[in-house]
């Protein structure tokens, strides 16, 4: 890649690392590349450019100044021939300075001179060398072919005094071929360079990615947990808080108690919307919090829902329910939260009956079975929104949930969730 060709490349991060620190110690093409501040406008050289040139420059100069003598003290070349190609060589080692810009055409302009002038010899490898190094394979195989092909023509017409003609032909064929194969090394190096950056970005952008996509992941869990939870407890609270409006005359003891309720229920939603703020600021999805339920801690919900006045009806028939497995145990035990909670909203009065069955190797179903409410409904906001999120629990689990109308006007929902044996 030339370092005066524009090219399209993704965005980069700030440079980092002991090479983009030093970036004088870079070609200025790969150094653009680890400071995108570069890339405006044409590059600059670098001090390694500099220096690279100086050398290239001095190359010329003195593998010119030995093809001069040469020339000079050969007896088949008169002495105007021989001022013509010194005065060819000078010009050919000053226009070395132009390679960075124009390497293609000064490479095609080195092929006639190289062929008319032993005193550019040194300039038209300088020109060989960084047509390979600056650009595509595609320029080298055919200007570089030509380059090979004039060294027979080059020694015929001005044969050399020492060596003979097939010996002089194969040494200048070697000697091209080598600049070629060195410039073709250099520019090898100079992507492999630029490929492992990209790449060493690219993992940095999955890395970012994946702890992104791990966050929202997590934060989306705990959205589908708080949602279950405070959705029980505020029906709790919204159930017992009807009960004191509508009856204002009802027993002290009575009052007592659904005041009671109100007070546990809202001591437990704060403690777990407490959780889960602390854990979203902490960032730690992972910090202790409080014990999560399990399938053994569905007795409890329903004596829950009993006390709250709902009609339930447990059908267990799991042999050892403290035997399920947490996860399973867990997301069995929000399903049926879940499920009461909405026949409390939306079926208040009607009998709610809850079965569970389910073996190792066959897995373990859920059932929640309503029928219509005796009496009117009141309209209750977000509704469907549960169930939206019962059936993404129930996937990310390995299962499936089912859920619609019943008989009658009831309510039936069922899942299915997947037990290892």
């Amino acid at each position: 890649m030339s370092e005066t060709e524009s090219t399209e490349r993704p965005e980069r991060h700030a440079p980092h690392g002991p090479l983009a620190r030093s970036p004088w110690a870079l070609p200025s093409a790969i150094a653009r590349e680890f400071d995108p501040g570069r890339a405006k406008g044409r590059s600059r050289r670098t001090v390694r450019d500099w220096i690279a040139d100086f050398t290239c420059f001095f190359a010329a100069v003195l593998i010119g100044m030995i093809g001069a003598d040469a020339v000079a003290a050969n007896p088949r070349i008169s002495q105007d021939l021989a001022e013509f190609d010194q005065i060819l060589g000078a010009l050919a080692c000053a226009v070395v300075w132009l390679r960075r810009r124009w390497p293609v055409g000064l490479a095609i302009a080195m092929v006639p001179v190289g062929m008319a002038s032993d005193t550019a010899g040194g300039a038209a490898a300088i020109a060989v060398f960084t047509l390979a190094v600056h650009r595509p394979f595609r320029y080298v195989a055919w200007i570089g072919g030509a380059s090979i092909a004039v060294v027979p023509l080059a020694y015929l017409i001005r044969p050399d005094a020492d060596m003979p003609y097939g010996v002089s032909v194969a040494f200048g064929v070697l000697l091209t071929v080598t600049v070629i194969g060195w410039g073709m090394f250099v520019r090898s190096r100079r992507e492999l360079l630029l490929s492992l950056r990209e790449r060493a970005i690219r993992a940095e952008n999955e890395a970012a990615l994946r702890a992104q996509q791990a966050q929202r992941l997590a934060r989306e869990a705990i959205a589908r947990e708080m949602h279950d939870v405070l959705a029980h407890r505020l029906t709790l609270l919204s159930v017992h808080a009807g009960a004191l409006e509508f009856r204002p005359d009802a027993p002290r003891a009575e009052i007592v108690r659904a005041a009671g309720v109100i007070r546990e229920s809202a001591h437990e939603a704060l403690q777990d919307l407490r959780q889960v703020i602390g854990v979203l600021r902490d960032g730690d999805t992972d910090a202790p919090g409080r014990p999560q339920p399990t399938l053994a801690a569905l007795d409890a919900l329903v004596a829950e829902s009993r006390a709250a006045g709902m009609k339930v009806v447990l059908d267990s028939r799991v042999p050892d329910p403290a035997a399920v497995p947490a996860a399973l145990g867990r997301t069995a035990y929000r399903i049926a939260q879940e499920a009461l909670t909405n026949a409390r909203k939306h079926a208040p009065g009607a009998e709610v009956t809850v079965t569970v069955s389910g073996t190792p190797g066959e897995g373990l179903t859920i059932a929640v079975r309503n029928p219509a409410p005796p009496g009117d409904v009141p309209n209750v906001p977000g509704s469907g929104q549960g169930l939206i999120g019962l059936a993404e629990r129930a996937q990310l689990a390995g299962g499936r949930l089912t859920h619609g109308p019943g008989p009658g006007g009831g309510f039936h929902l069922e899942a299915w969730l997947p037990w290892a044996s």
